[in-house]
């Protein structure tokens, strides 16, 4: 074998050798790519509507795949496509789904004729907070409030009142930034978990 032979044989090894080193950051950055655009989602939350379940500058994660094999359920915190505000995404508590009847009157949301139990509230609501309703919820909507009723710009102040199925991006299940806030969200019957203080 020639020196010329012998040194394409080197150069080709170490090509080889990068290449192989090179495979697992690869592997890595295709799976979270993967994770970004279809399982995961990452949302600040930049207002006081959904305090005190999700404070103000608060990083949330979620899913994208929550409702790939279930029905989005009352209670649940949803980030999705502003209805008004195309572009932006909003995070917000699911309140009515297709079929229910929802009114809103002196600060009481009434679900099908019944006052809504909502313990996630940050404070009592005044009275005077947008009276809505009632309207019955369209097949393939939903209708989203913020848990901060006496701050919150939702449903019963946008144009486009209902947010449409195609529209919700995932179920919030966390917050993880400040790491003073890291903790499990809730679930879908409005319960708020402890996190690590």
């Amino acid at each position: 074998m020639g020196r010329a032979e012998k040194e394409k044989k080197q150069e080709k090894q170490a090509k080889n050798g990068m290449l192989k080193e090179l495979i697992p950051y690869i592997i890595l950055l295709a799976v979270v790519l993967l994770l970004r655009v279809f399982i995961l989602i990452n949302a600040v939350i930049p207002s006081e509507s959904m305090e005190n379940t999700i404070l103000r500058h608060t990083r949330v994660m979620g899913l994208k795949c929550s409702y790939w094999f279930s029905e989005p359920q009352r209670g649940d915190i949803i980030v999705f496509d502003a209805p008004d505000e195309p572009g932006t995404l909003f995070v917000k508590r699911l309140i009515g789904v297709p079929g229910d009847e929802v009114e809103v009157t002196a600060g009481k949301v009434y679900l099908n004729g019944q006052e809504l139990e909502e313990e996630y509230l940050k404070e009592e609501p005044y009275d005077w907070t947008g009276d809505f309703g009632p309207v019955t919820v369209p097949e393939g909507c939903y209708f989203f409030m913020g848990d901060n009723r006496n701050d919150s710009l939702d449903a019963r102040y946008w144009e486009n009142t209902w947010v449409t199925e195609d529209k919700m991006v995932g179920k919030v299940y966390f917050s993880y930034w400040p790491l003073s806030r890291i903790r499990w969200i809730a679930d879908s019957d409005g319960k708020t978990f402890e996190g690590f203080e």
